[in-house]
């Protein structure tokens, strides 16, 4: 190891360097230095700070003057940061080392104070729960725009009607509200697994300590408060090892952009010249370095392509955890990047196909075109011999010979005579003409859940009842 780069024995600035002699190696500084990503933490960290110093000053751990002096620092810390003037220094390592360095330039020696019955073990698991509790609501209210969106465009198209697919190959009419209004209850499920999750990050670590709490007469209740939890964690040891939170807003990230991928994935088919259902705005594509003509849906292609980025984050994040003994161990380093990515990634993601549905041209006649292939009715005239008694394997059977003669004989089964049917069975009371009829169709599918008109509009009006009351619940929760 050359010189220059081998420990010196002038000590350390690190302010748990009371132990050591030499200072760190600048590779390991280099190696195990997270400022560069986790002062996104900063305002977490300057609230838990300012809550902590405040109990102890109501505690008279501290002195009330100090308590105040060292709240005024931090509040002065959190503008310059809010700013962009903060220095963040990598030879500090982190967030807290480095707020805490820049508050005792700020306040002097009354900044030893802060870190009274505090480790960076229960500091950093406080900052945590804050940020996932943010970032599940940034979440709900991303998911919110898009499903609000979706509605929109699915409100404008109750009668348009493409086929629906299954294996990719035509299957039966639908409608297009009907369609879109699929994405919008899968994106629900995906808003209640976020607030499902908030629920279980409503207990404050802080007051835990390094491992097993504190002999210091912490008001452990009070911080909680404080900081908008519900009461402290019941355990110190898991309190400052428990990384399930998460874990669990991860998952919930990689299910929401595996919809999403889902959805890109059709703007992709969609349009192409192939389908031709519908074409995206110039906002929302680029073009082709060489070949002038092209219209590439290149959002909802990256949507597509990010969306491994995130269900490897959580795979990351599952991998690094899987091996650890209680409690903390230096390897939860490694939770932040991929959860901060994750988090990011989504939050774009929701928001250029948002962007993307709500500026997208549909082509009517191009869906309405398709969605008159009359073997898309094909089900309909095996359920028709089931209204005359026939058990449906065997009227599946039945019209399953019929489109054989259709498919070798270039026949259309919506023109099949009465006659030609009953010669494939005698329960037929029509021909294919009368029973299979498109509106007609939908009309008998009024289910709940239907693609019947009336349940179409039902579930339109049920959805924007329910986007109106989760903007008025998601208002009354200011978020990050």
């Amino acid at each position: 190891m050359s010189k220059k780069n081998h420990p010196t024995s002038e000590g350390s600035r690190k302010l748990w360097g009371g132990r050591f002699k030499a200072a760190t190696d600048p590779t390991v500084e280099r190696f195990s230095a997270s400022i560069h990503f986790d002062q996104a933490l900063a305002r977490y960290d300057i609230r838990g700070s300012i809550a902590h110093a405040r109990m102890l000053g109501r505690t008279a751990l501290i002195p009330a003057a100090d308590a105040d002096a060292l709240v005024a620092g931090l509040e002065q810390i959190a503008r310059q940061i809010e700013a962009g003037e903060f220095p963040f220094d990598p030879a500090l390592e982190d967030i807290h080392m480095n707020i805490e360095a820049r508050l005792t330039e700020a306040v002097g020696p009354v900044a030893g104070r802060l870190h009274t019955g505090r480790s960076r073990n229960d500091q950093v698991a406080t900052d945590l729960a804050l940020y996932l509790r943010d970032a599940c609501g940034a979440a709900q209210r991303g998911i919110l725009d898009l499903r609000a969106v979706l509605v929109e465009r699915a409100s404008e198209h109750i009668d348009t009607v493409l086929p629906g697919y299954t294996h990719l190959q035509r299957a039966q009419p639908v409608r297009l509200a009907h369609h879109w209004l699929a994405f919008f209850e899968l994106l629900g499920r995906d808003a209640q697994r976020f607030a499902d999750a908030s629920t279980r990050l409503m207990e404050c670590p802080l007051g835990s300590g390094a491992i097993a709490g504190s002999t210091l007469p912490l008001d452990r209740g009070d911080t909680a408060a404080a900081l908008g939890f519900d009461a402290p964690t019941r355990n110190s040891m898991d309190s400052v090892s428990a990384r399930d939170g998460a874990l669990e807003v991860m998952a919930a990230a990689a299910i929401c952009m595996v919809g999403l991928s889902r959805l890109a994935e059709e703007l992709v088919i969609w349009s192409t010249s192939e389908f031709g259902f519908v074409e995206l705005a110039d906002a929302y594509s680029t073009g082709s370095s060489l070949m002038p003509q092209k219209k590439n849906p290149d959002v909802p292609e990256l949507v597509r392509g990010k969306t491994g980025r995130v269900v490897g984050n959580l795979v990351s994040l599952l991998t690094t955890l899987k091996g650890l003994p209680m409690t903390y161990n230096r390897d939860m380093q490694e939770d932040k990047e991929p959860l901060f990515d994750s988090m990011a990634t989504l939050s774009d993601s929701l928001e250029v196909m948002a962007g993307s549905v709500a500026t997208l041209t549909v082509n009517v006649d191009r869906m309405a075109a398709a969605a008159q292939d009359p073997m898309l009715l094909a089900t309909d005239l095996a359920e028709a011999l089931v209204r005359e008694g026939v058990p449906f394997r065997e009227a599946h059977e039945t019209v399953g010979r019929i489109v054989a003669h259709c498919v070798e004989g270039g026949h259309d089964l919506a023109e099949l005579s009465r006659e030609t049917l009953q010669g494939f069975h005698k329960a037929f009371t029509a021909g294919s003409g009368d029973l299979l009829e498109l509106e007609g169709s939908f009309a008998q599918r009024d289910l709940p859940g239907g693609t019947a008109r009336v349940r179409v509009a039902e579930a339109l009006d049920a959805a924007r009842a329910e986007i109106e009351a989760t903007h008025a619940q998601l208002d009354g929760d200011p978020g990050p």
